[in-house]
């Protein structure tokens, strides 16, 4: 018998699509705390989340390729406040406008890297992150159609790239670091790809997917 893993199909959009919408685990409401680098750091958690946060959406956008499903990742740019170099997902403020989640992170993509919304298609949701820097931030699994043309907005992003979701599925490509911030020691995953060192934030709602979808 084929190897799932080993199988391109196993990793195809419209099969991510399927685990997105059949997610194992604890409503999203309560699975925060169960996942990702939030178990590696309960009690950060449990402070940051009792902080009155700014809601943010980010987009995680899986293109649809027949040789298997690609992840976009952007560096954002050095002169940003916060996140600053950092690779992550397009995404920023839920504005009173958004009128949802799904509406602000697409919307952010489109401003972030000139994604244009006809090529995205929102899936699901993950549990929330909360972010120590004040934001509670929703990642909106999406499937994304070839066809796009993509414009940086130079203020925001840098660089844009791509990595096969079979590696960031691959626990095996899961490190973990600590570091401290503040004389507060915090544990992170890491997952280095060629030239990109993704980790934090990103890397640790890319845990937070594998441990909901594929593991």
């Amino acid at each position: 018998m084929t190897n799932p893993v080993l199988n391109p199909a196993f990793y195809s959009a419209g099969e991510f699509r399927r685990r997105a919408l059949n997610q194992s685990g604890s409503p999203l409401e309560v699975a925060s705390i169960e996942h990702g680098d939030h178990v590696l750091n309960p009690a950060i958690v449990a402070r940051v989340s009792g902080l009155k946060l700014k809601d943010a959406a980010v987009l995680v956008p899986v293109v649809d390729d027949p040789d298997g499903a690609k992840v976009i990742l952007t560096q954002r740019t050095a002169t940003l406040r916060k996140h600053s170099g950092q690779i992550a997902f397009p995404g920023g403020g839920v504005d009173a406008a958004d009128g949802s989640v799904e509406a602000a992170a697409v919307r952010e993509a489109q401003e972030e890297i000139g994604l244009s919304p006809q090529f995205v298609q929102p899936v699901a949701r993950l549990p929330d992150y909360f972010a120590a820097t004040g934001f509670r931030i929703t990642p909106v699994l999406s499937v994304v159609q070839r066809g796009f043309d993509l414009k940086l907005n130079p203020t925001e992003v840098d660089r844009v790239f791509e990595v096969p979701l079979s590696f960031l599925m691959d626990p095996a490509n899961h490190q973990r670091g600590t570091r401290d911030f503040n004389g507060v020691e915090h544990h992170f995953y890491r997952m280095p790809y060629g030239e990109w060192n993704i980790w934090g934030i990103t890397a640790g709602i890319l845990r937070t997917l594998y441990e909901r979808l594929y593991a």
